[in-house]
């Protein structure tokens, strides 16, 4: 009895540790890496209780190793976009001005039941109210409604230092105003932190270390 009480007070504190190690985020804001990390986490460590005949260490050692891979997958995701998009993928549009864009359902696999009630947890009822939904990485569905706004939210152009042509074209622009805007500002692309844009061509930029 002594032993599991020891194996779980162990096992107990180095889950905290290697979740406070991830991060902070609810289990609904998880990442397909993290949610997966979480739950071998979970699984390893209850085998280590249930089966006192395993030796703690080869308890341990995989959730430090799991740990570890997951520091180093969120420092790739921060430096390289292409790594981040193929680990969590990307925000999708499936509606934009009321208009259900149902090929991007079909890809993401919601069915119309999905998409209203992740409609109705946002307090919209009918999808003409809507000016603009997200589908996001994390499962979640953001919605701008119509009363809300008279155009579509900005679109972020540079995430640290990134230049993300899409998001561009989806607010009618391109690169070539992209720079003309950051050369007023003084800037590269490069130097950028963060950059949305909008429809209007109204921008923000917040340059890295935190200067507007």
């Amino acid at each position: 009895m002594t032993i599991i009480l020891i194996r779980t007070l162990i096992l107990y504190a180095l889950v905290i540790f290697a979740v406070r190690l991830m991060g902070k985020r609810q289990i609904g804001e998880l990442q397909p890496s993290e949610l997966v990390v979480t739950i071998l986490i979970s699984n390893i460590a209850t085998l280590s209780l249930e089966n006192t005949d395993i030796p703690l260490l080869q308890g341990i050692l995989p959730v430090l190793a799991l740990v570890c891979f997951e520091v180093l997958s969120s420092w790739a995701s921060l430096r390289f976009p292409g790594f981040r998009r193929l680990i969590s993928g990307s925000p999708q549009v499936i509606i934009r001005d009321g208009v259900i864009d149902q090929s991007m359902l079909r890809k993401l696999r919601f069915s119309p039941d999905d998409l209203l009630a992740a409609l109705r947890t946002a307090g919209v009822f009918s999808v003409e109210e809507v000016q603009y939904a997200v589908a996001e990485t994390n499962g979640n569905v953001s919605v701008l409604q119509k009363s809300d706004a008279s155009e579509n939210p900005p679109v972020m152009v540079i995430a640290d230092g990134n230049l993300r042509e899409k998001a561009l074209h989806e607010a009618g622009l391109d690169r070539h105003w992209a720079e003309q805007m950051l050369r007023k500002a003084g800037l590269h692309i490069g130097e950028v932190f963060l950059m949305t844009a909008d429809e209007t061509r109204q921008c923000n930029i917040i340059r890295k270390g935190g200067e507007r």
